[in-house]
């Protein structure tokens, strides 16, 4: 997975912000073991919502350099999406040591500054 935005994956370093969805997604599995704090982001590239709320996740990752942030390209038939029960556009799902401790789906600005705030709590 030599790519932008999994890179991270295989070094265990945080990565900044990035501006795309990609179609190759890591298994559950990696990400269930990924380390520290994770935001996990799946949508399309063409998605309206998701282009509207990408300013607001780029400006809180910004500040963010303990994060790493994942975007996962979603759609019919794709399992990690899935196995978090994707069903909008974009959902983010906020990850400690692997472990999910918040789902935010379509969220707001104000919605989305609390899910780090309280990913950066754990």
């Amino acid at each position: 997975m030599n790519r932008p935005g999994f890179t991270s994956l295989q070094k265990d370093t945080p990565m900044p912000f990035d501006p795309e969805y990609h179609e190759q997604a890591p298994t559950r599995e990696q990400i269930d073991q990924l380390p520290g704090k994770v935001v996990l982001e799946f949508g399309a590239n063409w998605c309206s919502h998701c282009q509207g709320l990408s300013p607001a996740v780029e400006s809180l990752l910004t500040d963010a350099d303990d994060l790493q942030h994942i975007r996962v390209a979603d759609g019919k038939g794709k399992r990690l999406g899935r196995s978090f029960a994707v069903k909008l556009w974009p959902t983010l799902v906020l990850l400690s040591d692997g472990k999910p401790i918040a789902k935010l789906v379509r969220p707001s600005a104000e919605q989305l500054q609390e899910g780090f705030d309280l990913l950066a709590g754990s």
